[in-house]
């Protein structure tokens, strides 16, 4: 007679990356109204007259990219969570959903940053 075992491959569970560290941005707006102005106070900020423009449809685009990879990254999150909740003995997977509901709870107290 033969008999089936089946057995719970165990996986070790990898670390996650450190937290995102960004980088300030400014961004000006400049039209024909203060032009001079902002080449003046920019030169003396920066020491430059080189500038890097954007239109608004651009600016816009780059806003919209902004939020499709968050999406992406999102939903590579829960992917990830996903299977390490699917190979992680109950114990760990039960502290694993206990992580996760607070970093959602974290991540919507401030407002959805990365």
């Amino acid at each position: 007679m033969t008999v089936t075992k089946t057995v719970k491959t165990e996986v070790p569970i990898v670390a996650r990356p450190k937290q995102v560290q960004l980088n300030d941005v400014k961004i000006y707006v400049v039209s024909k109204v203060n032009y001079v102005e902002f080449v003046k106070e920019y030169a003396k900020k920066n020491g430059a007259d080189s500038y890097i423009a954007l239109s608004v449809k651009d600016y816009e685009n780059l806003s919209l990219n902004f939020a499709e990879l968050r999406r992406y990254i999102e939903q590579q999150k829960q992917i990830i969570i996903y299977y390490e909740n699917a190979v992680a003995p109950l114990d760990e997977a039960n502290a694993l959903l206990e992580d996760i509901y607070k970093e959602n709870k974290d991540r919507k107290q401030h407002n959805g940053k990365i």
